[in-house]
């Protein structure tokens, strides 16, 4: 018995055995014995997983096909075997309250929106380590400078380091996506605290990236029409050219202008 790949699902599964212990073995796991796995279809990370006798695997599956083939398959993950959508899974409740390291051959078509999740849950995920599309594993892991530097990197790198480890060729999927694949790693960085107002800071990325053509005098004028009495040397530049400091910078600079 197989799964079949459901394309309103994003599933491509992973067949190459060597590409599924790399993946299993790039993960560091300091201190964390719980693990997730998002996904895992037929369980090809899943078996390796379950080799390592330090690991308390746990895996969630929105597909209810592959959930049948997961429990007739791994017996021995019991009630570790989680039919659900993650994006709507309470993480304290369902894995641990205590931190777990995240896995995945993520499906692309969601793969940000885990991203997010992760950071709405950045205590309890102290490592991610994920398969995903290509040019999104560029962007997460790319720096100032960039051209593809943009939302989800300066968030990602608030709190995280993030490593880009191997690309990934598409025909060692079935079926073949369409994109080229890579693996990352996302580890804690240690910042509990961003130094600045969270939420400002949120809304200052978003909107510079928005309008990520302009310099920032230009596009953060919604925040205030005093912007331009901001440090003069941030607001000629354009939102790629600014590192995650220089955003906090820039929030709590902003933060004190619109509050007094």
């Amino acid at each position: 018995m197989s799964v079949r790949a459901k394309k309103f699902l994003g599933q491509h599964f992973l067949t190459d055995q060597n590409i599924a212990r790399d993946i299993v073995e790039s993960l560091v796991a300091t201190n964390l014995t719980r693990i997730l796995e998002i996904g895992p279809g037929m369980g090809v990370l899943t078996n390796f997983l379950l080799e390592n006798k330090n690991y308390e695997t746990y895996v969630i599956e929105i597909d209810h096909e592959s959930v049948v083939y997961l429990h007739n398959h791994f017996p021995q993950l019991k009630d570790r075997i989680i039919e659900g959508d993650f994006l709507k899974l309470d993480l304290a409740e369902k894995i641990s309250q205590q931190p777990f390291a995240l896995i995945g051959n993520l499906p692309y078509n969601i793969s940000s929106q885990i991203f997010f999740k992760v950071l709405e849950n950045r205590e309890l995920v102290p490592e991610v380590v994920c398969m995903l599309q290509k040019e999104v594993a560029q962007r997460i892991c790319s720096g100032p400078g960039s051209k593809v530097y943009g939302i989800l990197s300066v968030f990602l790198q608030a709190w995280y380091n993030t490593e880009y480890l191997f690309s990934v060729p598409e025909y060692v999927f079935d079926p073949p996506p369409k994109v080229q694949s890579a693996v990352v790693r996302l580890t804690t960085n240690g910042r509990t605290e961003l130094g600045c107002s969270e939420k400002l800071f949120f809304k200052v990325v978003k909107q510079a990236f928005n309008q990520r053509r302009k310099m920032l005098r230009n596009s953060l004028k919604s925040f205030s029409p005093q912007i331009e009495e901001l440090d003069a040397v941030l607001l000629t530049r354009r939102p790629e050219q600014l590192s995650v400091t220089e955003f906090i910078e820039l929030t709590n600079n902003i933060e004190i202008l619109i509050t007094h």
